[in-house]
């Protein structure tokens, strides 16, 4: 029997999956089960994911539709990686990206992501949120994701169905 092949680096995912991620935190969508289990309920609350992390935190698998099918490391898994500690996000951030419709958005600006993340940086600015710190967040994020180099998991189950 062949020995098992190493586990591979995520692939590093566009910007708009970290500000999705510091809003499920927001909004209190992360429930993390205990070391190895967690689950994220989606902005409309339609679908609930399933975050698996391995004893030592570096594998992570998510049955997400971006982790599963685009090999990069989706909303929820970010999200997770968040609540057990990669980093501790301004709670101001946090606070200006609750609410946030992130399906209504993406589906309206058919996954244009820079389109759903103006509107989004739009609608934090009217209730008089700094974007400039947003961005800064999300970017401080996504750097503590490339330095951590989280490993893919075992891809257990499919994306719920809709």
């Amino acid at each position: 029997m062949p020995a098992p092949r190493p586990a591979q680096p995520w692939k590093m995912p566009p910007i708009a999956k970290v500000y999705e991620a510091l809003g499920a935190i927001g909004d209190g969508r992360v429930h993390v089960a205990d070391a190895l289990h967690a689950s994220v309920t989606s902005s409309d609350g339609s679908r609930t994911y399933q975050v698996e992390t391995s004893a030592d935190g570096r594998e992570i698998s998510s049955d997400d539709n971006a982790s599963y099918w685009q090999g990069y490391l989706g909303y929820p898994a970010i999200a997770v990686m968040i609540a057990r500690g990669l980093c501790h996000p301004r709670p101001d951030v946090l606070e200006a990206l609750t609410g946030i419709p992130w399906k209504e958005l993406n589906r309206r600006f058919h996954n244009d992501y820079e389109r759903t993340l103006a509107e989004v940086m739009r609608r934090a600015e009217d209730q008089g949120f700094d974007p400039a710190a947003i961005r800064a967040e999300a970017q401080a994020v996504l750097a503590a994701l490339r330095e951590y180099a989280p490993l893919r998991g075992a891809r257990r189950r499919p994306p719920p169905a809709r």
